[in-house]
C-alpha cells in the first residue's frame, strides 16, 4: 500500500525522473489531449496537475482529461455508436438544452457522423466519469512538486486529511444526475450513450442488468491503467464492456436498496427515549413490538 496519493502527476508517475517527465512537471503540460497544451485542472495558472491517485494498492483516475490518452475512448464508442465503415468526427464539451431552452449541462464528448457534403447523419454521447476526492489532495501535490527528484518516496500517511477515491459522491452527484438530465434527453431522441469510467469506479456500482450489444443503448467502457516497467508509464486499457437498457440501468443507479425498517424503528426508539428522558413506559407495546408479532 502506497505510503502517499500521488499515482501520476503531469502525467508521469512520481518516481519518473526521465528528462520527458522532468520536462512536463517544469511545464506543467498534459499529455492527453486537454484542450489546450498546458494542465488546466482546477487554476489554469496554478493547475492541480493531479491524473489518479492509489487506492490502496490499485489506482483511481480523478481527472476526466486522463481518460483522453490516444483517444482510445472515442475509438471504442464509434464502434458502438456507428456501423463499420461509417465516416465520424468528434465535438467536445456540446451544451445541451432542454424543451425550454435551459441547459441541462454539457455533452463531454458527442460523435458526429457525416456523409460525403460533410452532413450531420447520426450521432451518439459520450460522458466521461472520474472520481471525485475526500480528503485534501492540493497540499501533498504541492508539497511533492517543490522538490520532485528527492520526494516522490514522501510518507504522507497520517497526515490530517489524507485524500481517498469517493466513489459514492460520484456517482450520486456526478453520475446519476448527468444520466437523469443529459441521459434522459439523449435517450428520448434514440440516441447511444457512452460511459467511460475507471474499473474501480464501476465495481461500486449495484450490478446492471444487462442486453445484448445490439439491443444496448447505454454502454459502460470500463477502462484501468496498466504499468509499462520499461517507460514507468501507465496506459490506459479497456479492459471490459457492459452493454445495458438506459431505464433498468439508471433505475437500479438512483433507486437505494432497503435496509431492515426493525433496525430503523429500533434507532428512532432509541433517539425517543433519548428525548424524552427515557420516562416512557417500557411495558406500553412500541411498533417494532407489532411489527416483529405480524406473521
Amino acid at each position: 500500500m502506497a505510503k502517499q496519493p500521488l499515482a501520476e502527476v503531469f502525467g508521469f508517475p512520481i518516481d519518473n525522473h526521465s528528462p520527458e517527465a522532468e520536462s512536463f512537471r517544469y511545464s506543467k503540460l498534459c499529455p492527453y489531449n486537454n484542450k489546450v497544451p498546458s494542465c488546466t485542472k482546477a487554476k489554469a495558472n496554478d493547475p492541480l496537475g493531479v491524473c489518479s491517485v492509489f487506492d490502496s494498492s490499485e489506482l483511481a483516475i480523478i481527472c476526466p482529461i486522463r481518460f483522453r490518452q490516444n483517444w482510445l475512448i472515442v475509438q471504442d464508442a464509434a464502434k458502438f455508436f456507428f456501423p463499420q465503415g461509417t465516416s465520424w468526427t468528434t465535438l467536445v464539451e456540446v451544451r445541451l438544452n432542454d424543451k425550454n431552452g435551459q441547459s441541462a449541462g454539457n455533452i463531454d464528448i458527442v460523435l458526429v457522423a457525416y456523409d460525403e457534403k460533410g452532413r450531420v447523419t447520426d450521432f451518439g454521447a459520450l460522458e466521461i466519469q472520474a472520481v471525485y476526492i475526500s480528503g485534501n489532495i492540493r497540499r501533498p501535490f504541492d508539497h511533492y512538486m517543490e522538490n520532485p527528484g528527492q520526494r516522490s518516496n514522501m510518507d504522507w500517511s497520517g497526515k490530517i486529511g489524507y485524500p481517498n477515491p469517493d466513489y459514492l459522491s460520484s456517482s450520486r452527484k456526478r453520475l446519476a444526475p448527468q444520466l437523469i438530465y443529459k441521459g434522459g434527453i439523449l435517450n428520448s431522441w434514440n440516441k447511444k450513450i457512452a460511459v467511460a469510467l475507471h474499473s474501480n469506479f464501476y465495481k461500486t456500482l449495484p450490478k446492471l442488468p444487462e442486453v445484448t450489444p445490439e439491443k444496448a443503448n447505454l454502454a459502460w467502457f470500463i477502462y484501468d491503467l496498466q504499468h509499462e516497467p520499461a517507460q514507468n508509464r501507465y496506459n490506459l486499457a479497456l479492459t471490459q464492456t457492459v452493454y445495458t437498457d438506459f431505464k433498468p440501468a439508471l433505475d437500479k443507479i438512483t433507486t437505494a436498496e432497503p435496509g431492515s425498517i426493525e433496525h430503523f424503528i429500533g434507532h428512532l426508539q432509541e433517539k425517543l427515549d433519548e428525548k424524552m428522558g427515557n420516562e416512557n413506559n417500557p411495558d406500553a407495546p412500541t411498533l417494532l413490538d407489532v411489527i416483529s408479532d405480524e406473521p
